[in-house]
């Protein structure tokens, strides 16, 4: 009978035992998911320790991370955890990796230490436990366990330190209960956490990893407006600009609770998704000549310098027949001299003078076309008479040094100066529009991560109009990203404000408001989005204030 009770005692105990490490397994396939599916570090760092405490009922504990990038290694300590004295302040730092101290040691040699009593080492040991920080906190470290957390290549990128195995997870330990209520840690628990740290320094790994693709991807993001920026310098900052604001605004969305906008929500990632497609919006242009990106007046420097000299041209011709004029009529008169004491008019006089007039009427005719042209030339609205009097110019002709009569502007020249508003002709425009699809078909060959995909077609449609007379695909509002409809108003305000442009000067705050909400009264912006913009004064992010 006796025999038979040890032996229902024995299968009891291996029947709870085996549910325990169902459990235990159970618990470690969870912290397995939950590590794979944490992309923020210092989540991720919690949730090691967290999880790792949990499993061995450990008081305390902290995560160290190894820094090799100087010539001496460094261990900075960026998570811990007390859960008796859950108030006290714990601060990131790093310390030189040496033997001497428990992590260091761990990190050096990629051994385990299972220490009975932190305060009773085996003599020999080139490593001690710091007790500085026990006596700041009032606190008493018994057991300790300390893993390395490595790599698929054995390389330590971590320590993982589990302080005071309390014998029931419910035990607050003091100064005078840690004896009695810790325990060592067993073989058992030594080999599950040593597996679980292997785990987690993976997911470390993976997670540098995830930074390092980040931190790359925006240095490319940072290069590729530069060169925007490098090849239309007038527009410099602006991309930044559009960004600052598109962000701020698609956040102000997340915060409405009432009306047609409440329905949005942006994540964390969209809002990235979103600021890079603000960013690259104008990338296209590196497509577009440089001449016309950088065009100030309707005329290109070198032509007008070319319709310069023309008029001198003209005006040295003129002069010339004139003094050939005059030449010719002496050649052709030798001896029709007045006799000035017979008080006789001189008839060569004049016909001199009636020669001077001629060319001084010309020549302030060519003045006064000049005028006009540089008139016409300036990016503003042109008006009638300007307009009629381009027309005039271009039936002017001159002889050339080759005897040609050519004319003073030439049908190229004249489209340009009559441009009715800016200093763009159509096929200009086109070219300057044309940016936008450069953009899309860049952006395009970017193999974007799934949270990242809808980059090219956000900046594709942030010249669209809801009525759907934008460009380039001419779409009407259901088919516009929200995204683009809030890039839409963020580069429309910076265009009109910015000051850098040499061809306008840019406009107070209170006027391009107006201007926006014009906009949006055509169906042109949205009407919601606009007045979230003005009311939430998201153009305070470029230091913009109303009064501007």
């Amino acid at each position: 009978m006796h025999r038979s009770k040890v032996a229902i005692t024995d299968s009891q105990d291996v029947f709870r035992e085996s549910i325990e490490r169902a459990e235990l397994i159970e618990q470690l396939l969870a912290i397995g998911n939950a590590l794979s599916s944490t992309y923020d570090l210092g989540e991720l760092l919690t949730l090691i320790l967290t999880k790792s405490r949990e499993i061995t009922f450990s008081d305390a504990g902290s995560v160290y991370l190894i820094d090799r990038s100087s010539e001496v290694p460094v261990l900075w300590f960026k998570v811990a955890q007390n859960d008796s004295l859950p108030a006290a302040s714990f601060r990131e730092f790093a310390m030189p990796m040496t033997y001497k101290s428990l992590a260091g040691y761990v990190g050096l040699t990629g051994e385990s230490l299972n220490i009975l009593d932190a305060y009773d080492l085996p003599e020999g040991v080139p490593y001690q436990l710091d007790r500085s920080f026990d006596h700041s906190i009032n606190y008493r470290t018994r057991s300790v366990l300390v893993l390395p957390m490595q790599n698929q290549e054995r390389e330590t990128i971590g320590v993982l330190q589990l302080i005071n195995r309390k014998i029931r997870p419910d035990v607050v330990l003091t100064a005078e209960n840690v004896l009695d209520m810790t325990q060592p840690y067993s073989d058992w628990e030594e080999r599950v956490l040593r597996s679980l740290a292997s785990q987690a320094a993976i997911s470390i790994e993976r997670n540098h990893l995830q930074e390092s693709i980040e931190h790359l991807f925006e240095g490319f993001v940072r290069a590729s407006v530069q060169i925007i920026e490098a090849r239309d310098p007038c527009t410099s900052g602006h991309s930044e600009r559009v960004a600052d604001l598109t962000v701020r605004l698609s956040e102000e969305v997340n915060s409405v609770t009432t009306g047609p906008l409440r329905l949005l929500h942006f994540s964390d990632r969209q809002i990235q998704e979103i600021r890079y497609a603000a960013l690259l919006h104008d990338f296209g242009k590196v497509g577009v000549p440089e001449a016309i990106l950088g065009k100030q007046k309707k005329l290109y420097p070198m032509q007008l310098e070319v319709v310069r000299n023309r008029f001198a041209l003209a005006q040295r011709t003129l002069e010339m027949e004139c003094a050939q004029a005059k030449y010719r009529h002496l050649i052709e008169h030798p001896d029709h001299r007045p006799n000035h004491e017979k008080g006789e008019e001189c008839p060569h006089c004049h016909h001199l003078a009636r020669l001077d007039a001629q060319l001084e009427k010309a020549i302030a005719q060519l003045n006064r076309y000049w005028e006009v042209l540089l008139e016409a030339n300036e990016p503003r609205v042109l008006a009638e008479e300007p307009l009629a009097l381009l027309r005039e110019i271009a039936h002017y002709v001159y002889q050339d040094i080759d005897g040609q009569l050519k004319p003073l502007i030439t049908e190229e020249e004249l489209t340009q100066l009559i441009v009715r508003r800016g200093n763009l002709t159509l096929e200009e425009r086109e070219a300057i529009q044309a940016h936008v699809t450069h953009t899309y078909e860049f952006l395009k060959r970017i193999p974007w991560t799934k949270q990242l995909k809808d980059v090219p077609a956000i900046a594709y449609g942030h010249h669209e109009k809801l009525d759907g007379t934008g460009y380039p695909l001419g779409l009407k509002e259901p088919d516009i990203p929200i995204q683009s409809q809030v890039m839409a108003i963020a580069d429309i305000y910076d265009a009109l404000t910015a000051g850098d442009r040499p061809y306008k000067k840019g406009l107070p705050v209170s006027t391009a408001l107006r201007i926006l909400r014009q906009e949006a009264a055509q169906n042109k912006l949205n009407h919601d989005l606009v007045d979230l913009f003005e009311h939430r004064r998201v153009f305070s992010v470029l230091g913009h204030r109303d009064s501007d």
